[in-house]
């Protein structure tokens, strides 16, 4: 089968359905709608599917030959509370809720992905999962389809996500092995003193004044407790302490993140923060209690598998155009609980110049219709090397 033609039949269809994915956009595990979209067109390409796994998920089946090999490719469905301030006539239907992130064009690739496969644009032997994942902001939908049996339901040996790139151009791929994206931890600190009166400050233990000792004291576990070498970064986001300019207040929060890229390093920057503010506490007469949540782990691409992903980029876009250079994104993805359980690889898909504030979560993003057909094609040549027939 000629697979240019038949992606340039498919590439209007799968783009108006894209279009019609960012009017529509829905919320973490509330992906009813886009849900019920995709399973209506797998189940009209023939291909099985699943429901239920983290409630809005969503599984394909398309099963070739007669090897028991088996991959998933994931897409996530889910979008921001963001409020679109775009005009064009596809824009949010939704206020307060937008598709900033792309998610309506990984949902539709994977699609016509499906489409082309289910068409016989390539051959293999095995068995491909699509998986359409809920709530991957921030949420956890991923972790949620794992603890929920996605690979005791699903056996595949291997399973391989994509993103859209905003800043890498168009017709270029990203690929690189080991961490990819960073883990995410949340932190809270509640500082608890004596409050008085802002005359009298002798007379009170300063919530205040040790807050923002914890805030610079902090930094120090980047700057001379970590590895130069080892990408890390802690940000305090919040300090609210207090309502009146004569009131020393008796409690002050802090909150942030701190993102790393090994387990190792998220567990010194917890030991260490724990330690900061027994230290900081004494210092100032002060309880500073940390409530430190580990969010998601880090995005780490295993060697294989990426090798495997840098052949298949280089059949669909041409060797000149995959990237391995690229530094791993500070930002956090939970397609890491996936590959926490399988080998796999993320790979970045060039969106395009970044320019006019068209950036991952601005209100003026959206999806390059342009590259839905290299996305199909990539997963096309994918397909065709990870279940190559003996």
């Amino acid at each position: 089968m000629d697979v240019t033609e038949l992606l340039n039949t498919l590439q209007p269809k799968i783009a108006a359905i894209r279009r019609d994915l960012h009017a529509h956009p829905e919320l973490a595990f509330g992906e009813w709608r886009t849900a019920d979209l995709v399973a209506a067109h797998l189940t009209g390409l023939g291909i099985e599917i699943r429901r239920g796994l983290a409630g809005t998920g969503v599984i394909g089946k398309l099963r070739r030959g007669t090897s028991d090999h088996a991959i998933g490719l994931r897409a996530d469905m889910d979008a921001l509370p963001v409020d679109e301030q775009n005009g064009f006539a596809h824009r949010s239907q939704h206020p307060g809720c937008m598709h900033a992130c792309g998610h309506d064009g990984h949902t539709a690739m994977l699609l016509g992905a499906a489409e082309a496969l289910a068409a016989g644009a390539v051959d293999f032997d095995g068995c491909v999962y699509f998986i359409f994942q809920p709530a991957e902001e921030h949420e956890g939908g991923g972790r949620v389809m794992v603890e929920q049996g996605l690979f005791e339901q699903h056996p595949m040996q291997a399973v391989y996500g994509l993103h859209n790139w905003p800043g890498l151009p168009v017709g270029q791929m990203a690929v690189m092995s080991g961490p990819v994206m960073a883990g995410t931890d949340r932190f809270e600190i509640t500082v608890t003193g004596r409050g008085g009166h802002a005359a009298m400050p002798h007379q009170a233990a300063d919530t205040v004044v040790a807050g923002a000792a914890l805030v610079q004291a902090l930094q120090t576990l980047v700057s001379r407790n970590t590895d130069p070498l080892e990408p890390t970064v802690l940000s305090v986001t919040r300090f609210h302490a207090g309502h009146a300019d004569n009131v020393l207040p008796e409690v002050a929060q802090l909150g942030g993140t701190v993102r790393s890229f090994s387990p190792a390093q998220q567990t010194l920057m917890e030991e260490g923060m724990r330690r900061i503010c027994a230290g900081v506490g004494a210092a100032y007469g002060v309880a500073a209690a940390l409530d430190y949540q580990r969010g998601y782990p880090p995005t780490v691409n295993s060697a294989d598998e990426a090798a495997l992903c840098v052949e298949a980029a280089a059949a669909a876009l041409g060797a000149e155009n995959v990237r391995d250079d690229l530094k791993p994104s500070m930002g956090a993805e939970d397609f890491a609980y996936l590959l926490g359980q399988r080998p796999g690889c993320y790979v970045w898909l060039g969106n395009g110049p970044g320019e006019g504030g068209c950036l991952l979560h601005s209100p003026h993003y959206d999806f390059n219709d342009g590259i839905i057909d290299l996305g199909i094609r990539y997963w096309l040549r994918l397909v065709e090397r990870a279940l190559a027939k003996a």
